[in-house]
């Protein structure tokens, strides 16, 4: 395997997991708001590594495997910390919504991530492509994700309840895009029989 710059910021973002979990814990001045600037930086490598490895003909079978793998993980990461981490003031039906959504997003992620090898198994991967829906969920999530982070308000912006807004909204169409993966699964599904 050659390490290329695509792949370079793919393990960067892998690296970076645990550094913006300690950043979210350490107990000093303005460690949430690096561990926000740390996971914006690493959201960003997201579009980036793709793009190039497109552009400049560096794709590679690992580089393709670990790519959503870090994206996943560090979003389930950040929002199970983000979970445990809920501001005191929190009215339990604020949070029991919070722990729905979470539970929405990281389910959502385990039963596509299922149904895509699922499908690639039957050689119809294809059927289930990221749509536009899958994209404004993510571009939603990212952003709610970052805003929770940081958390600390500005004077005429309250950083986490836009961010839980922002979250809500991504549950939402989390929902709504995995049911489009599972309709579109369906007919295999109904043909196939169960498995297991």
């Amino acid at each position: 395997m050659r390490l290329n710059l695509p792949l370079v910021l793919t393990l960067a973002r892998v690296a970076a997991i645990p550094v913006v979990l300690a950043l979210f814990y350490l107990p000093v001045p303005y460690a949430r708001q690096w561990a926000c600037v740390l996971y914006t930086a690493a959201a960003l490598t997201d579009a980036l590594d793709g793009y190039l490895a497109r552009k400049w003909n560096q794709t590679s079978k690992f580089g393709a495997f670990l790519d959503p793998v870090a994206d996943k993980i560090m979003v389930a990461v950040c929002l199970i910390a983000l979970l445990h981490a809920a501001p005191a003031g929190m009215s339990d039906v604020m949070e029991g919504v919070l722990t729905a959504m979470v539970a929405v997003i990281i389910g959502r992620e385990i039963t596509v991530s299922a149904l895509r090898e699922w499908m690639a198994e039957l050689g119809q991967r294809t059927s289930v492509r990221v749509g536009a829906i899958g994209k404004f969920k993510t571009g939603f999530q990212m952003t709610a994700i970052g805003m929770m982070i940081w958390e600390t308000d500005w004077p005429i912006l309250p950083w986490y309840e836009v961010g839980y807004g922002l979250l809500f909204i991504a549950s939402v169409l989390t929902l709504y895009s995995m049911v489009q993966y599972l309709i579109a699964a369906w007919p295999m599904m109904r043909e196939t029989g169960t498995g297991g």
